[in-house]
Order: C-alpha cells, then sequence, then structure tokens
C-alpha cells in the first residue's frame, strides 16, 4: 500500500509528533557520519536547520495521510531546487536516503513490519526523487552574487543596502529571496526586495537588527560597500489581483520593503484597486521610509499611508539619525500598537489583507482582523519563521 496506507503513515506522524527532535538529531548524526562531506553543506549551530526539517516531515505526513499530493510534490521540487545553493550533489541525496531510512526504522523499531517499512520507504524515496530529479532538471544558475553599493542607516536598528547583481534576477513583487553575507558565510536568510525586479541588476533590501539575530545584526553593524553577496532564487507569492477589489496593507517596520515593491510594480498601471497602507514601527523616527511612500502617494490618488507608531515620542538617540518626517500629505501619524490602530478603521472584511513584519506582529494582526470579522481567507502573508 505505500504512500497509500493511512495506519502506517499515522504511526510515522505519531513518531515525529512525540520525538522529533531526538529522531532529527539522530539523522543528522548518523548521515554526517556516513558522509564528512555532507557536514560542510551546514552552519555549526544546527539548532533551526533541525528544528525546519523536524516540521517539514510533520507536514508532509499530515499532507499524506489527507491524500494531498499537489502541494507536498511542489513544496518538495521547490526545495530541491533551493538546495542547489549548497552544493548539494546526487551522492549526497544517496546517503541521506539510507541515514533517514535507518534512522526510522530504529525509532519505529517496535512497530516495524512490513505495511511500516513500505510506508516508509515510499515517502523517503518521495523526498529524495522529487528533490533530486527537480535539481537535476533545473537549468538556471543556483545563485548570483553581487556588490554592495552603498549602506545607509536611516534609523538605529535598520539598514538600507543596495547592490548591484553580477547579472539581472528574476522575481515577482512580493516575493523573498535566499541571502548570504560574507560576515556569516552558510548562514542563508530570507529577505525581501524592496524595489521591483530591475533589468539592469540593482536591488535594494531594507533590514531590521532583531535581538540575537546573528545575520541581521551583522548585517546592520558590519555591511560595507564591496562586500560580495549572494542570492539564490525567489519564494514566495504574496501578491494583489488587480481584479480582486480594493486592498489593505500592513506593514511593521521592515516589513514594508515586500508591500513597497508591489505599490511600486501598481504604479506601472493607469487604474488600480484602492490600496490603504498602513506602516508601523516602535517609535517615529523608526517610520524610516515616509518620504518614499510620499512621493509615490503624491502622484497615484490610489495609495493612502497612514503612519502608526506606538509611542508618541522619540529616544534620544533619534537625533543622531535623519529626520523622516516627510512633507503634508500623508494621513496624520496615529498612536498605539499596529493591530488596534488598524482594527479601528473596521474590520476590512472587504478588502484584499496584506500583512508583513515580524511573526509576533502578523500573528497579532491577523488574529485582531479575524476577531473584528475580517474573513481570514481574506489575509495573506508569508510563512512565519519561528
Amino acid at each position: 500500500m505505500g504512500l497509500e496506507d493511512r495506519d502506517s503513515m499515522r504511526i510515522l506522524r505519531d513518531a515525529l509528533d512525540s520525538g522529533a527532535e531526538q529522531l532529527v538529531a539522530e539523522f543528522y548524526t548518523r548521515w554526517f557520519a556516513a558522509d564528512l562531506s555532507a557536514r560542510d553543506l551546514f552552519p555549526p549551530d544546527m539548532t533551526t536547520q533541525r528544528k525546519v526539517f523536524g516540521h517539514a516531515l510533520n507536514w508532509l505526513c499530515d499532507e499524506l495521510i489527507a491524500q494531498r499530493a499537489e502541494e507536498p510534490v511542489a513544496f518538495l521540487a521547490q526545495l530541491g531546487r533551493d538546495h542547489r545553493k549548497y552544493g548539494v550533489t546526487p551522492g549526497h541525496y544517496d546517503t541521506l536516503q539510507t541515514a533517514l531510512l535507518a534512522t526510522l526504522r530504529s525509532h519505529l523499531a517496535d512497530r516495524w513490519d512490513r505495511r511500516l517499512a513500505e510506508a516508509v520507504t515510499d515517502v523517503i524515496t518521495l523526498i529524495v526523487g522529487v528533490m533530486s530529479g527537480a535539481a537535476d532538471a533545473e537549468t538556471s544558475p543556483p545563485f548570483c552574487d553581487g556588490t554592495v553599493l552603498e549602506h545607509l542607516r536611516p534609523a538605529r536598528d535598520v539598514s538600507v543596502i543596495r547592490l548591484k547583481m553580477d547579472h539581472a534576477l528574476g522575481y515577482q513583487p512580493g516575493q523573498y529571496l535566499p541571502v548570504q553575507v560574507p560576515q556569516w558565510p552558510r548562514r542563508w536568510r530570507y529577505l525581501s526586495p524592496s524595489i521591483p525586479a530591475d533589468p539592469a541588476g540593482y536591488l535594494e533590501f531594507h533590514v531590521r537588527s532583531v535581538p540575537g539575530g546573528m545575520v541581521s545584526t551583522a548585517i546592520v553593524g558590519e555591511a560595507r560597500p564591496g562586500d560580495r553577496w549572494r542570492v539564490s532564487n525567489p519564494h514566495g507569492a504574496l501578491h494583489v489581483d488587480r481584479d480582486d477589489g480594493d486592498v489593505l496593507m500592513v506593514a511593521g517596520s521592515t516589513g514594508l520593503a515586500p508591500l513597497r515593491t508591489l505599490i511600486m510594480d501598481l504604479t506601472r498601471f493607469g487604474e488600480n484597486p484602492r490600496v490603504h497602507l498602513f506602516f508601523g514601527a516602535k517609535h517615529p523616527c523608526e517610520l524610516y521610509d515616509l518620504r518614499t511612500l510620499w512621493e509615490i502617494a503624491s502622484t497615484n490618488p490610489w495609495l493612502s499611508v497612514t503612519p502608526v507608531s506606538e509611542f508618541a515620542f522619540n529616544p534620544p538617540w533619534a537625533a543622531r539619525y535623519p529626520d523622516v518626517t516627510p512633507p503634508r500629505g500623508l494621513h496624520v501619524r496615529q498612536t498605539g500598537r499596529l493591530p488596534e490602530v488598524v482594527t479601528r478603521y473596521g474590520n476590512w472584511g472587504d478588502r484584499q489583507i496584506l500583512v508583513c513584519g515580524g511573526p509576533a506582529m502578523v500573528a497579532a494582526t491577523k488574529a485582531a482582523l479575524i476577531a473584528k470579522g475580517a474573513p481570514a481567507e481574506r489575509i495573506r502573508h508569508d510563512p512565519l519563521a519561528s
């Protein structure tokens, strides 16, 4: 029965539910012991990698139990194409398959029988087969390098990085890109471009330093013109459907970047749905890109922008950074937490709703909108990182 054996699939899923952390750790130990070259594909600290892999296995089992194959296959194919940037070879897939099967058999020894063996083997064959097949079939380069041209600091914890890539990148407005910086080799982080794809290869990212964020802290504190960055293929499907009515956008801090890209892309058209953007930060001085938004809104009457700050005052360090106050023309800045301010205006249930920012802000805004009456299916955001 293999993948169609739901009882065996549930046994596998339950094993992942109850002991995923130990199981995944053992898998990587087996794999690296059998294939020393595989260890060089990953950063020294494997905590995040183990967690992500465990979540992916669990989700895959749930999808297969529900007999949904289309999305898992698409996910695995994208994963295979994306893993080319690490230098994964066909030999790595062979040793991965052997190590994963041995690990699962060890953890399921008390339940292991012919049916379970067949189901587990088919799951691993699906994972390896789709990933390796998609990687082999892909003809585009796995990554592109580029040079940092400018590093601007509009606020204490925010950087604007402008690069010139060695060749033009193809991505859709609203997507995000895996990025590797020289300060942290082998640690890929997702960043959203703040401008639409440029045929000359210019690229801009907005990066906020977050507590405990090694890569973001290094970018904000250490990135310099001349640095060579590596950028891989795009992910995500955040978009505006111009035929699906008006739009609400909610951006927390540098979550503005993908929404600004979507707005800039809309300026190509003569007519657009109305777009109302709430742009929030902790202090007024951290609303770092209001002038750009003012410039766009001043010539595009379909765009309205409401700045929001949690506090009405600026901290003392604000004097060391540029004044971000735009000319008159935007809505009056509101004070309060972003989810509360947005829902003061209603539930926005008749709008396409796009939310971008930190995981806590996105989750709080989504919950507030749903509690107010907005349909959950109208709210879109990128996957929330843990």
